[in-house]
């Protein structure tokens, strides 16, 4: 069972590829389960996102292929929303999908994944950056929004790395996600960066496991061609750790199933 359930179109204005592209890649590469999750509209860094008024039509066109081609994928819709106090919208946050990702992508409006931005890293202490990043996590889990955890340690991107233990940093927010029932994503996009590795990284999963949180899978694909990317390279990781299970979504309902 091949499951990838984080990937954008050209709706998001950063990405290229219509859906019915995407859903042929796909079914091309053997992948059971597809899932769309656009950038979600929200009043902030508006030019790398759905814009709202575009909502309805995104989901009419992602429904429309679910049923065109279901004799040969299933297919998903869902939505990455920007957790961001005071900027989401209860518009997008009330959507009947198949499930939410929840990332993290600014801490105090700093945009730290993005490159344009990379300055901000030598002006702050990079324990404060990551502890700050991790508190943000920590409160989108609590917030009960949100069924996956998107790129859960994105803050890792451009190789600032703390000095302090990421276990440490990250001991409260993956708490919050146990408590709030999330599922946490293995997300490829980390192997296209400077990182060089999947978020979450190695180490990182072997404690998720040890804390039994569910994982799914996701190429964050931004073009045709990251589709799948890593992915068999992915399943070796978590086969070593010892998971067996992935989860899968339905209308907001979970279900973990053998992979």
């Amino acid at each position: 069972m091949r499951i990838d359930l984080h990937n954008h179109t050209t709706f998001c204005n950063h990405a290229n590829g219509t859906i019915d592209e995407y859903i042929q890649r796909a079914i091309e590469l053997g992948i059971d389960i597809y899932g769309f999750s656009e950038h979600a509209p929200m009043d902030f860094d508006e030019g790398y996102r759905l814009k709202l008024e575009d909502m309805q039509k995104y989901e009419d066109l992602v429904l429309e292929a679910k049923e065109r081609y279901k004799n040969d994928i299933e297919i998903l819709l869902g939505y990455e929303v920007d957790y961001l106090p005071h900027h989401m919208d209860e518009r997008v946050l009330s959507r009947k999908v198949d499930y939410m990702i929840g990332s993290v992508h600014f801490i105090n409006e700093w945009g730290f994944d993005n490159p344009e931005f990379i300055g901000g890293y030598k002006t702050r202490d990079i324990d404060e950056i990551w502890q700050s990043y991790f508190d943000a996590i920590e409160e989108m889990a609590k917030t009960g929004l949100f069924d996956i955890v998107g790129h859960l340690d994105l803050i890792k991107i451009f190789k600032f790395l703390p000095k302090k233990d990421i276990r440490i940093i990250s001991s409260n927010a993956l708490k919050a996600i146990k408590q709030s029932n999330m599922t946490i994503e293995i997300n490829a996009a980390g192997f296209r960066k400077p990182i060089g590795e999947p978020y979450p990284s190695k180490s990182f999963l072997e404690v998720i496991y040890e804390l039994d949180i569910p994982i799914t899978f996701a190429s964050d694909a931004h073009e045709i061609d990251h589709i799948g990317f890593k992915y068999d390279e992915i399943m070796e990781l978590v086969k070593n750790i010892g998971f067996s299970k992935v989860m899968i979504f339905n209308q907001r309902d979970k279900k973990l199933i053998n992979f």
